[in-house]
């Protein structure tokens, strides 16, 4: 019966082997039995002496690392992104330093909320992380399918992700937690509705988009500086799950999204992403309408038009999940000389929580793992030494700086541009700040009507299982967006047993 290289890995391994190799111990013994554990005669009991048994079972008990907080459930690919425009006019980073060069590369893929047994097509964002290996290290683009967020405010993260996890007491996931977070703060409107929307559910990773989300600063060799967007746009074309198939495979075929993306390369169907810009200048921000930093909000195209860069390609599996995928850690911090963060609070907020949280699970050595590591296109040159796993200690070089003994120096080229900041230091809350108008056009100008009428069944399919104080509450802010949205949300809830009226009262029917 034929099948697919995804279910033939085992039997394709197989045929690569000529002779199976011999049993070792960690420490490279040969094991003469691997059929039973040492027992003092056939009944035993065990004896302490068995290594075989230590070092497999001790080893068994260490095999999991902790599970990222969020984007636990994930598939990964290897491939090569490849200029075909010059963009040297904005940027100095040698990757971009002429068309056809190709830069190796790897991406991961993930669900948000779910753990790391969760179903691929439940509606959740999805991670889009992309490591580029330059010649000036690793450079990590860590985005979403989507090019914005719930929150604009990173104090705002971990009760966000809390909603979207479980219920601390009933450890189920909980619609009122849900609800009741995005109903008090308005400017998750946009993203919900795209979340609610066809695109909530990507049918596969290969037909998604991908994006940088954040603004970034470019800089070019002259030290002008515009602040950038990142969009890389699927190949293979939009295609997304309509809820009830995505119930059928949640079911039938949980992990049908890493399966796809692993037959489709194994295959040689490489998948692919076209890579753009959008740039804005320092006065443009300045007096633009909006914060153009807000993560809510996107950048208009008709006024930012889309600038093609390059090509991203994806045309290697991962030899080992754990080793290339698991261990694959993403930090928006790691940048390369001509690319910078702009005053995007949310990114602002990702550059330490990144790092941190890696090494919490990986140690503080995670970057001396092969998947993460700088040092394939450049060599060890720190003053970094010692921790947990460090493979590459760096021999006797001084570990200390400066000194007289011929360590690693400073590189003054790679300075970036100084820039003035001021204004008051406080908390500053977002005042009058636009969260409806991009939700309006997004119902108004993008959805076409039977786009408009899934949103409408997906959201009340949701809500409906809310408090009725809060379903009324979520009523009054989709009505901000659209009066007939709000309507229309009123008469299917009705229908689901919940009363919304006008005078903004619910009750249970």
């Amino acid at each position: 019966m034929s099948r697919d290289p995804a279910s033939d890995q085992l039997n394709n391994y197989k045929k690569s082997v000529k002779d199976p190799p011999t049993l070792l111990t960690a420490n490279g013994a040969p094991i003469a039995n691997k059929k039973a554990s040492q027992t003092v005669g056939p009944r035993g009991p065990l004896l302490l002496q068995d290594f075989v048994y230590l070092d497999e079972m001790s080893h068994f008990d260490r095999e999991r690392i902790p599970e990222r907080v969020v984007h636990a459930k994930g598939a990964g690919a290897f491939g090569y992104f490849e200029v075909t425009h010059d963009i040297t006019k904005y940027c100095k980073a040698k990757i971009f330093s002429n068309i056809g060069k190709k830069t190796p590369l790897a991406v991961r893929f993930s669900t948000v909320g779910g753990e790391s047994g969760s179903a691929d097509t439940v509606r959740d964002p999805r991670g889009f992380a992309v490591k580029f290996y330059t010649e000036e290290g690793i450079w990590d683009l860590v985005g979403n399918n989507t090019p914005i967020f719930f929150i604009k405010d990173p104090l705002f993260f971990p009760s966000f992700i809390h909603t979207q996890k479980r219920n601390p007491v009933t450890h189920l996931k909980d619609a009122d937690m849900f609800w009741d977070f995005i109903t008090l703060r308005p400017e998750t409107t946009h993203q919900v509705m795209i979340l609610f929307s066809d695109r909530g559910i990507p049918d596969g990773h290969r037909h998604m988009n991908g994006y940088g989300s954040h603004t970034f600063k470019l800089i070019n060799d002259k030290n002008e500086m515009v602040y950038c967007k990142f969009h890389y746009k699927t190949d293979q074309k939009i295609q997304n799950l309509f809820q009830d198939k995505a119930d059928q495979l949640a079911s039938s075929d949980p992990d049908y999204s890493i399966r796809d993306l692993y037959n489709a390369i194994a295959s040689d169907n490489y998948p692919s992403w076209t890579f753009y810009i959008q740039v804005m200048t320092a006065s443009q921000a300045e007096s633009f309408r909006w914060n153009p930093f807000d993560l809510t909000k996107v950048w208009p195209h008709a006024e930012f038009p889309l600038i093609p860069v390059g090509k991203i390609v994806l045309n290697k599996n991962p030899e080992n999940y754990f080793t290339d995928v698991e261990q694959a850690a993403f930090d928006p911090a790691h940048m390369v000389p001509g690319i910078e963060p702009s005053p995007d609070k949310m990114l602002q907020g990702r550059l330490f929580a990144y790092g941190d949280t890696h090494r919490h699970r990986l140690g503080p050595n995670h970057l001396q793992l092969a998947v993460n590591c700088p040092y394939k296109m450049m060599p060890t040159i720190n003053y970094q030494r010692d921790g947990f796993m460090a493979v590459n200690n760096q021999g006797g070089a001084p570990n200390y700086f400066p000194n007289s003994f011929g360590g690693p120096e400073e590189c003054p080229g790679v300075t970036s541009p100084a820039y003035h900041v001021s204004g008051d230091v406080d908390r500053h809350e977002p005042v009058n700040e636009d969260d409806y108008s991009q939700a309006t056009d997004l119902w108004r100008k993008v959805l076409k009507p039977d786009e408009r009428d899934r949103l409408v069944s997906n959201v009340v399919g949701h809500l409906k299982n809310a408090s009725s104080f809060i379903a009324e509450r979520a009523v009054r802010n989709f009505s901000n967006v659209d009066v007939e949205l709000g309507r229309r949300l009123t008469e299917g809830l009705r229908k689901n047993g919940v009363h919304v009226n006008a005078l903004g009262k619910t009750a249970n029917l």
